[in-house]
């Protein structure tokens, strides 16, 4: 049975990411974005089925998606182009946030699946677990009331070594790093976004600060912010040639820079107050350039005092500000929130698909499914979002709304539009009826 639901105006996006895919397996992947946004309980692909009314083609679903899982970055192109380019329009530059995440399954029959760490255990947590890991690139937009929001765009399937040969040849990818998958998302964002004129950053978790990520990544024209290890092979800048000397320019200086003694030293800190987590925050800081070999040259370092103690941030760019460093930090703690929402909310991980194709493109029908929902959202009438409150006098009604609020809110209006087409002049009571079963679906 063909799905009835009215189309909301946001959803030409679903075609436009649909027509990244030959024009059957386009059709289905844009109702199968209809089912995956007014979806409950469960979010599996069959959830996502029925939701669509398309149970009658459910294998050629499943071969849908898995097109979607080889032609990401195809329909992550045109996600950037319809949906996110109107947000971040005004923006004289772009920060993109790079970090991993494990999403948990279950049997030994996933592709691409192991025994990875768990990075959150929780008090009774093991400290490992057996899943997907995915190197995630998002973008990260402000909004003027909400804050900070990470939008996912891209991801890559992290597989070990050990676990490659596993994978059906079909399907078999070459084993490549996490450092090297990050090289590759950025590269990806490069040239889809270099034609938007804007200054691109990319702030990335302390475990990316290396080498094999950094000087590609430099090489692009990006600059890169992270945390730095406290016991980090700093060096001083190299300095000036002496008249007649001949040869290249040294690189590094000639004396090791301790980053404990620097912090150690009582002198030389400095106050300022920045715009952290959505709210002005005073920190005593010190920064000064140094050069360092992952990096292969200068940077600006940022020591940070902290009640814990103190904490090193670097950036790439020898002129970046404390400001430049400190805001972008604080603002990809918005991808760990993206990270949890999206299993919590969107339901990623709950997929129980089979190939590794259908894997990769499952996970991504959520990242997408979710930077849609944020974007729907940036436009709504806040008592869209956040009307159902009225109703839980427990809650906090001045409090922003979170992305399940948003879901709920597209959701509504989506059986909104469903309950006026029932009840338009000249319904029979067979089609209202009909209608009115399939609403008790989706909210049963």
């Amino acid at each position: 049975m063909s799905s009835s639901h009215t189309t909301p105006s946001p959803c030409h996006w679903f075609s436009r990411l649909g027509g990244a895919l030959d024009c059957r397996s386009g059709a289905r992947l844009a109702r199968l974005f209809v089912g995956a946004v007014v979806a409950r309980g469960r979010r599996t692909v069959t959830g996502w089925i029925r939701a669509a009314g398309l149970s009658d083609q459910f294998r050629s679903c499943d071969t849908t998606v898995a097109a979607v899982g080889r032609r990401t970055d195809a329909c992550a192109t045109r996600l950037m182009n319809a949906v996110v380019k109107p947000l971040v329009t005004a923006d004289e530059s772009l920060t993109l946030a790079l970090d991993d995440t494990p999403t948990e399954r279950y049997g030994p029959q996933v592709p691409g699946a192991g025994v990875h760490h768990n990075p959150t255990t929780g008090p009774a947590g093991s400290a490992y677990v057996y899943g997907h890991v995915w190197v995630v690139l998002g973008l990260l937009v402000t909004h003027p009331t909400w804050g900070i929001t990470a939008l996912p765009l891209l991801a890559r399937l992290y597989v070990r070594a050990k676990d490659v040969a596993g994978i059906p040849a079909v399907d078999r990818p070459v084993f490549r790093t996490k450092h090297a998958m990050g090289v590759e998302l950025v590269r990806w964002a490069v040239g889809c976004l270099g034609e938007w004129g804007k200054v691109l950053w990319v702030v990335a978790d302390g475990a990316y600060a290396t080498a094999p990520f950094l000087k590609p990544v430099i090489a692009l024209g990006v600059r890169v912010v992270s945390r730095l290890r406290s016991d980090a092979a700093l060096w001083t800048e190299p300095g000036p040639r002496r008249p007649g000397q001949r040869g290249r320019r040294r690189i590094y200086g000639d004396r090791r820079m301790s980053l404990a003694k620097r912090a150690a030293q009582k002198g030389g800190w400095s106050t300022g107050t920045f715009v952290l987590y959505g709210k002005p925050t005073t920190k005593r800081y010190k920064t000064f350039v140094a050069t360092w070999r992952p990096a292969g040259g200068a940077i600006r370092v940022v020591l940070v005092d902290e009640p814990t103690g103190w904490r090193a941030y670097f950036c790439t760019d020898p002129a970046a500000t404390v400001a430049d460093i400190l805001t972008r930090v604080a603002g990809r703690f918005a991808l760990e929130t993206t990270f949890r929402d999206l299993k919590q909310v969107v339901g990623a991980g709950h997929q129980q698909v089979r190939r590794f194709a259908a894997n990769v493109g499952a996970f991504h029908v959520c990242l997408w499914t979710f930077v849609m929902t944020e974007a729907w959202a940036s436009t709504a009438a806040s008592e869209a979002l956040v009307g159902h409150r009225a109703t839980a006098p427990w809650d906090d009604a001045a409090r922003r709304p979170s992305h399940a609020d948003k879901r709920r809110g597209w959701q509504r209006e989506w059986q909104g539009k469903e309950i006026r087409a029932a009840l338009r002049p000249g319904m029979t009571e067979a089609e209202i009826q009909a209608a009115a079963e399939r609403l008790l679906d989706l909210a049963a």
